[in-house]
């Protein structure tokens, strides 16, 4: 157990320790012969995240170290990982008296696997799948993606890079696969104050083909964003290919190409286009058209230029795909990012055809789902005033254009929500038929 002394109230601070000391990796549980470091904290929470506005004062804690928190009483609320840099200075990752042990490390990373094998059971529809998703599956600060043979991790926190390589020794005889690979978030020296390099296993491939629903694409893991492929959106890609059979279809912000190509392959689409801004992504995107031999069309430009010139030629689509990139990482962002999300829903709705399908996609948790439906409301009140402002009715351009909402939905089950953890309910994907 660890001890309950009391010293003179400090507020949490670092002690010093050479910079590559703390990025050496650790085993995941402590020496139970040793002191454990303790925090104290005004107020028990179901949430994870302490702040350290919240913190009493720390007891020998060390940048990345599992740490006893105390509540009210002297009493051990459970064990979580520290760090003095940043503005959450302990994410609680065990809860309860009892010093994690080796089997309690090894129980959680059981749990998770067994919802995605077990429950979800998605070896029999894809070989990528997410694996560890942070908090909700109690491990805050790291995910994990299962990419064929390969587990790739983001981590945002000093405490799990420190533990990356023994969480993934662990999950890879479970799961199978052969290699890993883990990077630190693009966020990490910003909000934890440090900037570890990544790494990964010596015969590290440079890519994978994996699958999904029978459909192929190719994971490189230079270069790309979070793991390298966006399992969360893989329902929706599916969902979507239901309604493109013969007809026309537009995936704007379309990455390495996933819609796109789930609706010429699964949803059999006559005519499919992507458009991407960045040439890395969209070298990809049609490699993996070709894998599949897959005639898709692929576009390098900016989504509100292209918008705006299939607008003056008079082009419209069936079935028009939004999924921007994260334009709100932080509250500062959210005005701006914001009228982005209004700006390109309001040009992709003037695109689609009467009675055509319209799936707008928001992975910016900032923005919630109560104001993202809100926007696309008031984006299709604008992209009905645009469209009927050249005729002579005067009436007739205040009449928002017909938009009924058919469904509601978000990342794939892979990705669970936390109940205590509003945060992990991220991705919004709104489905209308737009008039």
């Amino acid at each position: 157990m660890p001890s309950k002394r009391r010293n003179e109230p400090t507020k949490p601070r670092e002690i010093s320790e050479p910079v590559s000391d703390l990025f050496r990796q650790r085993p995941l549980a402590p020496d139970p012969a040793a002191p454990i470091p303790a925090a104290f904290v005004r107020s028990p929470s179901w949430h994870p995240f302490l702040y350290r506005k919240r913190i009493e004062r720390v007891e020998k804690g060390r940048a990345g170290d599992l740490l006893a928190v105390y509540g009210p009483n002297d009493r051990v609320l459970g064990y979580g990982l520290y760090n003095p840099r940043s503005e959450i200075a302990v994410r609680m990752v065990f809860y309860g008296e009892t010093l994690p042990d080796d089997l309690a490390w090894q129980t959680k990373l059981d749990e998770a696997v067994a919802l995605r094998r077990g429950m979800l059971r998605l070896n029999d529809v894809t070989d990528a799948y997410r694996v560890i998703h942070a908090e909700a599956d109690g491990l805050s600060g790291l995910v994990v993606d299962r990419l064929g043979d390969v587990l790739s991790a983001e981590v945002y926190t000093l405490g799990m890079y420190q533990r990356a390589e023994a969480i993934l020794a662990r999950l890879a005889p479970v799961l199978g696969t052969k290699f890993t690979v883990v990077r630190p978030s693009p966020q990490f020296l910003s909000q934890e104050g440090y900037e570890p390099p990544g790494f990964g296993s010596e015969d590290l491939p440079q890519e994978v083909v994996i699958h999904e629903y029978g459909t192929r694409f190719r994971v490189r893991f230079v270069g790309g964003h979070k793991t390298g492929f966006f399992c969360d959106q893989r329902e929706n890609r599916k969902r979507l290919a239901e309604f493109c059979e013969g007809r026309t279809v537009l995936d704007l912000c379309c990455y390495t190409g996933g819609f796109a190509v789930q609706a010429k392959c699964l949803g059999k689409a006559a005519e499919v286009t992507g458009v991407d801004l960045d040439e890395e992504p969209l070298k990809l995107a049609r490699e993996n058209a070709n894998l599949n031999q897959a005639r898709v069309r692929f576009v390098q430009d900016d989504a509100f230029a292209y918008m705006r010139e299939m607008l003056r030629l008079d082009r419209r689509y069936d079935v028009v795909v939004l999924d921007p990139p994260k334009l709100i990482r932080n509250r500062d962002e959210l005005e701006d990012g914001t009228r982005k999300h209004f700006d390109l829903n309001r040009l992709a709705m003037r695109l689609v055809k009467p009675g055509g399908l319209f799936l707008s996609c928001c992975c910016s948790g900032l923005l919630k789902e109560a104001d993202f439906v809100q926007l696309l409301r008031q984006s299709a009140y604008q992209a009905g005033e645009l469209i009927s402002a050249a005729t002579a009715d005067a009436a007739e351009r205040h009449a928002a254009r017909p938009m009924q909402i058919l469904a509601r939905s978000g990342a794939a089950a892979d990705h669970p929500i936390s109940a205590t953890v509003p945060e992990t309910e991220y991705l919004k994907a709104v489905w209308m038929r737009v008039g």
